[in-house]
């Protein structure tokens, strides 16, 4: 297990390299879409709205294969299923991209010791193609469904709770909380308690004006600068430091920073999956101030979206604008002070080219 766990930023970096594809190709389309269509929201008809949906499935497929190909470093072929199928239920419990990072451990962990029995010669070749996939998604799924999903079920009926009950008294309090929750894991469970809270806000308007309270676009102002800050801090890291980070995340930067600019969070995940303890808080701090910066300052947002995109609809827009640009630079500051440079080199990541191999006998 320990010579396992040695290789794990080698394993997270194998699983972000394959995942990255799927963050480019369908938080562009998505954010192309939001964009085109001159409105903060996810077009739902016509072209766009296609356009979108294709986008949603990209990113829809982010966490299983970041836990597919996790699992497929570890433990090779056998353990890609599991891996796959684990970050599946990971994204359907609500589990995030978090879970999809437990789910690709455990597969890999499970295959890699399933591997170790020693099956009957009339059953050898089939050991990596039916009994380990098969017994390995049994019991990745089943961890998955019975072990995590619950509790993370049940920790964000908690958050919604706590959130209710903690009131509006102090706003830039609230602020600090729910730009925190939303950049903890961008697009997971926790980031989607904060907003689905701001946006119920935003959907309760004041009966004899017709339009939501002040307090409630504040809230949302301050949802909507902590959405765009982590992809938004990540891009801006990779301009001025870009020896600390390799090649493809340099170029995702550049994708980073168009979806931060539409709202979509998911474009800072392949940074935080490959160094979540430097990432994610950095993440988190800088969100925070930005959120509760854009609140004090007396920013609105009427919108249940967030990034540049909603700033013409906002009140006060130069100040939303000036939470998000201090966020973003505290975030990029802290993620290039703790990170140490890359060294520059080649690795081959399983060449998938030659793997469809079939060892089978015919006995």
């Amino acid at each position: 297990m320990i010579e396992l766990l040695k290789n794990t930023r080698k394993n997270l970096m194998t699983g972000v390299s394959y995942m990255i594809p799927f963050v480019v190709a369908g938080g562009i389309l998505l954010a192309l879409s939001v964009l085109f269509s001159g409105t903060a929201a996810v077009p739902t008809e016509g072209i766009l709205g296609d356009i979108a949906n294709i986008g949603v499935v990209g990113l829809g497929l982010v966490v299983p294969m970041l836990s597919g190909y996790i699992a497929f470093s570890m433990a090779d072929r056998p353990a890609l299923a599991p891996g796959i199928i684990g970050g599946m239920i990971a994204s359907n419990i609500g589990a995030g991209f978090i879970g999809g990072i437990l789910s690709g451990l455990i597969a890999g962990i499970v295959i890699y010791y399933l591997k170790k029995i020693k099956l009957p010669s009339s059953l050898r070749s089939l050991g990596p193609i039916f009994v380990f996939p098969l017994l390995g998604t049994i019991i990745v799924g089943g961890l998955m469904y019975w072990v995590i999903g619950r509790p993370t079920a049940m920790l964000m009926a908690s958050l919604t709770s706590w959130l209710e009950a903690m009131g509006t008294g102090n706003l830039v309090v609230l602020g600090l909380i729910l730009g925190a929750m939303i950049a903890s894991d961008m697009g997971g469970p926790i980031n989607k308690v904060a907003f689905s809270f701001g946006s119920a806000m935003v959907g309760t308007v004041d009966p004899s004006t017709g339009l939501p309270s002040a307090t409630a676009v504040a809230i949302m102002a301050g949802i909507g600068a902590a959405i765009c800050i982590p992809p938004l801090a990540m891009g801006l890291a990779t301009i001025v430091a870009p020896k600390k980070f390799s090649v493809e995340e340099r170029n995702s930067g550049k994708a980073a920073i168009v979806m931060g600019l539409v709202g979509i969070s998911e474009g800072a995940i392949p940074f935080a999956a490959a160094d979540p303890l430097r990432c994610i808080p950095a993440n988190i701090i800088g969100s925070a101030i930005g959120s509760a910066v854009a609140i004090g300052l007396g920013a609105g947002n009427p919108a249940p979206w967030g990034g540049w995109i909603v700033a013409p609809v906002t009140s006060n827009p130069l100040m939303y604008i000036l939470g998000t640009l201090i966020g973003t630079v505290i975030t990029a500051g802290i993620v290039i002070a703790l990170k140490k440079n890359v060294e520059e080199k080649v690795e081959e990541i399983h060449p998938l080219n030659n793997d469809i191999e079939f060892d089978i006998e015919i006995m």
